[in-house]
């Protein structure tokens, strides 16, 4: 996570808000050799890359990419480090954003706390929402339906 992050040049948010719906999905051209599940007696880590995508089908247009990793529920009290990254690449918005898991419980929803972003999401803060959209595949290849509720710093304000 940036710890100084500009106000993006290019993109400046009307309102103090932004709602944004999106899926992650294993990417088609890469097998799932890009997923590492580290064994538990080792450091017990879910590390991943996957694609951010407009909508649920393997075809939808591509926005991004999503990559992290997450601590098992049985190590998770001591770990400060089940951070998700979600990166944005599309006319509207190019930046980053960062959400952090508060608590894993491995269940069809999750709600992250997103800590922080950079370029169109300088300085954000808010929700995002993780349901599954597919019970039927494997866990290499679920597909999440992601909500983000974003809020921005007010910037019409001057400073002296």
């Amino acid at each position: 996570m940036a710890l100084v992050s500009p106000v993006s040049h290019n993109k400046i948010h009307s309102r103090p808000w932004l709602d944004l719906s999106l899926y992650i999905q294993q990417p088609q051209n890469i097998t799932t050799s890009n997923t590492h599940a580290v064994p538990r007696e080792d450091a017990g880590a879910f590390v991943f890359h996957r694609i951010l995508t407009e909508g649920p089908e393997n075809t939808s247009k591509v926005v991004g990419k999503a990559q992290g990793f997450i601590i098992p529920v049985e190590q998770f009290q001591q770990s400060e480090f089940n951070v998700l990254y979600l990166t944005f690449d599309t006319p509207d918005h190019s930046g980053s954003l960062s959400v952090q898991a508060i608590k894993v419980a491995h269940k069809d929803r999750e709600e992250f706390k997103v800590v922080g972003g950079t370029g169109s999401f300088a300085f954000a803060h808010g929700v995002a929402v993780f349901t599954q959209t597919d019970e039927q595949k494997s866990d290499e290849a679920i597909t999440y339906h992601v909500k983000l509720q974003l809020e921005f710093p007010n910037h019409s304000t001057k400073l002296l």
